[in-house]
């Protein structure tokens, strides 16, 4: 039987990762069954999990992607380039997904407590992530130094938090490119 590339492997596992993410997206955690993400993925429940433990796993994978996106985004470019770059795709299909994947992370974070215990970590790479860009900022003298860093990391936050809210409700995108701009200058150094 012939060998199995880890790129080959690896491209499967991505493959797996966007499917599930549209599934978990459209039908929420519990909804999202194995044969419905057999259908997502086109592929058999043996496949599927030849690359994830379990359901769980799979969910937790995807949600661990799309923060390991954000914190690459957060470091590099701030958190309000993230809400920018979500506002840029949000007709997208696979902002969609996403969005259904960051409300599917909320949901568990309230309810499944063993998930919350998981989860934690990659909160706080976010989290970590927020500050020392808003720290390098300061010292930069970009960013306004009349405000905590903790309550700005926490305003961009919430900004965040609502924006993804206001998307995923399906509300239109509009002209929140001009709200984004208020956010950034909330924070700038006058």
């Amino acid at each position: 039987m012939p060998r199995v590339s880890q790129d080959q492997l690896d491209a499967r596992r991505q493959e797996i990762l966007g499917a599930a993410r549209a599934c978990f997206a459209r039908h929420g955690y519990e909804g999202a069954t194995v044969r419905r993400l057999e259908e997502a993925t086109g592929l058999s429940r043996g496949a599927i999990f030849h690359h994830f433990r379990d359901k769980d796993s799979l969910f937790l994978a995807v949600a661990e992607d799309d923060a390991a996106v954000m914190v690459e985004t957060v470091a590099r470019n701030g958190l309000v380039q993230v809400m920018r770059d979500l506002l840029a795709r949000a007709i997208s299909p696979d902002t969609t997904g996403w969005l259904g994947s960051q409300l599917e992370v909320s949901r568990r974070l309230r309810t499944d407590p063993a998930f919350a215990k998981r989860w934690a970590e990659r909160s706080a790479a976010i989290a970590e992530a927020t500050r020392e860009r808003l720290l390098r900022q300061r010292e930069a003298g970009v960013l306004r130094d009349d405000v905590p860093i903790d309550v700005l990391a926490q305003f961009l936050e919430l900004a965040y938090d609502g924006l993804v809210l206001h998307l995923a409700m399906g509300r239109p995108a509009g002209d929140l490119g001009r709200v984004l701009d208020l956010v950034e200058e909330a924070v700038r150094r006058h």
